[in-house]
């Protein structure tokens, strides 16, 4: 009987050479997965060959299934199974959905029907999400008869490392298809800088055919835009001019409309991903006549609706692939807005113009558009009332109010001026005083005025003692000179006060900041008019002053009284213009019918005088019709 110790040291061994050939196992198994990732040429058979390796490493796995979308979007379909992919793992598909909602690893006890409706058995269930970068790209379920924690916690864990095959996987076709993806749009915008660089229609789409036909490899790439309700081939690469009723270009144009009519994207030969067949006969007659050639045809789009197609011609031995047909369909949809707009600027203005009242009439007489139709008809009926309904014609001239008398009052004498009692804007009285002038001098004058005459009275007197009649006449006559002086001087002095000459208005004149200084005889200092009195001044426009007759009434409203309106009656039209602010007009004088306390002279305002009825519509157009003819006839030869 071996001792425990030999026993131990036996046990120790065998369980050694166990683990050294699990681990054999599991390199040689290791490096098999290696090979297969080397050699799988698209993620469905890497998943396949993974999930094989995957189940066989794990101890106690009767199958496993693998289910893979689109990041984060899904759907999630089955890319592999194992062990037979005949074999139905429904029952594994409820464990896999909740691990996708969940997002999280689980492990599960699933107790029924077995795989393909296999008798009831007592099972787990482990499902695993497969993330990257917080991305969802799918979930691996895996079931096993195994019944211990720590076993079913290793299998988890086997799953997780095991995922990073797949994030290898997964970053790798992510890498590709942004590689794919850059130099896709680097294609497309190289071919919208084509087209944008050209200012002309018919040179952007000739540029576009041909870098496309360079680009892709090409035989013929044609573009056609729709003309009343059919394709016309516009552009052909490498082609300036050719003739469009060629049998060719008539091929290629019902290739056109064909693909217009389904309103879709036709390649021939029918790719075998094509998801909804479509009718291609003329696509085939035009492939016949370039002996057997693969063709594509893709619509130019604008504001959603086709507008065009391109129509790309390849020989047979090169077909167009998925990848292909979806760069040129996102190259036509970007072209077609910036060929569109470059067709429209080339047309002529009368074209444009047409179109332009096309579109409206078809706004206004087809369906929806009722805004548009509101407006419009509320602009007829606006119309038709102006041509047809009447009103008061006026015309419309700025007034001023000005005193019927105006008097001025000036300087009797040269002086000084001493006091000044009113200015303008004022209203005085008859004899109120409205400013004194400096008497001094004539009052030293005055006296001595005075003095010499008695010194003449004297001489006189002594003349007739002596009885000297010379000297009598003498003396006489400077006597009177001295009267007369004298009356002048006392004369003067009563006009040192000038005073209003009548109950009034002060139109004009400030003195309080000029007392003391000097003034002249005559100047003016101060012009009144009346408050009972005043006369309306219209300045009327030279082109309508054919239509003032005396005796018409109109109506005055002044700026500062905005709430009355004055009416006049025209009395006067001075047959002379005047010009003022660059214009000419005609001075007509009004009369007011009736006066107000408010009124003072040099008010102005807005005065309105009455023609005629005539029609709303002349009265708002005829001053621009007036300059209108005015103008063409300067220009008429």
């Amino acid at each position: 009987m071996d001792s425990p110790k030999s026993t131990l040291s036996g046990g120790s061994l065998a369980s050694d050479r166990i683990n050294v050939a699990s681990q054999q196992r599991a390199s040689e198994l290791e490096r098999q997965a290696w090979a297969q990732f080397a050699e799988a040429d698209n993620s469905s058979s890497f998943c396949r060959s993974w999930l094989a390796i995957q189940c066989r490493m794990i101890t106690g796995v009767s199958g496993g299934l693998v289910l893979l979308g689109t990041p984060d979007v899904g759907p999630f379909t089955v890319a592999a199974v194992w062990p037979d992919v005949r074999r139905s793992m429904e029952h594994l598909t409820s464990a896999a959905e909740r691990a996708l909602r969940e997002r999280r690893g689980l492990l599960l006890r699933y107790d029924g029907p077995g795989a393909s409706g296999e008798t009831a058995s007592l099972s787990h269930h482990v499902a695993y999400p497969l993330e990257v970068d917080k991305k969802l790209h799918g979930v691996v379920v895996l079931e096993t008869s195994l019944g211990a924690e720590s076993q079913l916690q290793a299998m988890l864990r086997q799953l997780h490392w095991g995922s990073a095959w797949l994030e290898v996987l997964f970053r790798r076709q992510e890498s590709q298809q942004g590689s794919e993806t850059q130099t896709r749009l680097m294609t497309v915008l190289d071919l919208l800088a084509v087209v944008t660089e050209q200012n002309r229609f018919y040179g952007a789409a000739l540029a576009l055919v041909t870098e496309l036909a360079t680009r892709l490899s090409c035989d013929r790439v044609s573009a056609g835009f729709l003309r009343r309700n059919y394709m016309v081939v516009s552009a052909v690469s490498h082609t300036a001019q050719f003739e469009k009723k060629t049998n060719v270009i008539r091929a290629i144009g019902a290739a056109m409309d064909e693909a217009f009519d389904q309103q879709v994207t036709v390649v021939h030969p029918a790719p075998a991903s094509e998801a909804a067949p479509a009718v291609r006969r003329a696509h085939e007659e035009l492939a016949n006549m370039q002996e057997s050639a693969a063709v594509c045809t893709v619509l130019l789009h604008h504001c959603g609706e086709a507008i065009g197609a391109l129509t790309l011609e390849r020989r047979v031995d090169k077909p167009f692939d998925s990848s292909t047909v979806e760069l040129c369909e996102a190259i036509a949809s970007l072209a077609g807005g910036l060929l569109e707009a470059k067709r429209k600027n080339d047309r002529l203005l009368i074209v444009k113009a047409g179109e332009s009242l096309h579109a409206q009439v078809a706004k206004l007489v087809g369906p929806r558009h009722i805004t548009f139709k509101l407006i419009a008809t509320l602009l007829i009926a606006l119309a038709v009332f102006l041509a047809f309904a009447q009103g008061d014609y006026r015309v419309t001239a700025n007034a001023v109010i000005e005193g019927e008398i105006q008097r001025v009052l000036a300087t009797p004498f040269a002086g000084y001026i001493t006091e000044a009692k009113a200015r303008a804007g004022d209203v005085v009285r008859q004899g109120d005083v409205l400013a004194v002038l400096d008497d001094k001098d004539l009052k030293l004058e005055r006296i001595k005025a005075l003095g010499q005459r008695e010194q003449l009275l004297r001489q006189h007197r002594e003349a007739m003692a002596a009885h000297d009649r010379a000297q009598i006449r003498i003396t006489l006559a400077q006597i009177s000179q001295i009267d007369a002086q004298l009356e002048l001087l006392n004369y003067q002095l009563s006009r040192t006060e000038v005073t209003a000459p009548f109950e009034g208005v002060v139109v004009s004149g400030d003195l309080s900041q000029s007392l003391g200084a000097p003034v002249e005889k005559g100047q003016v200092l101060f012009e009144i008019a009346p408050l009972d009195a005043y006369r309306v001044i219209l300045k009327v426009d030279e082109r309508d002053v054919a239509d003032i007759s005396v005796g018409q009434r109109g109506w005055l409203t002044l700026s500062s009284i905005l709430g009355d309106a004055f009416a006049f009656t025209v009395e006067k039209i001075t047959p002379v213009s005047a010009a003022e602010e660059g214009r000419n007009y005609f001075r007509v004088e009004a009369k007011l019918d009736s006066l107000s306390q408010r009124l003072r002279p040099g008010m102005q305002g807005v005065g309105k005088i009455e023609v005629d009825r005539r029609k709303l519509f002349w009265i708002w157009t005829h001053n621009m019709v007036d300059w209108l003819r005015l103008w063409v006839w300067s220009w008429w030869p």
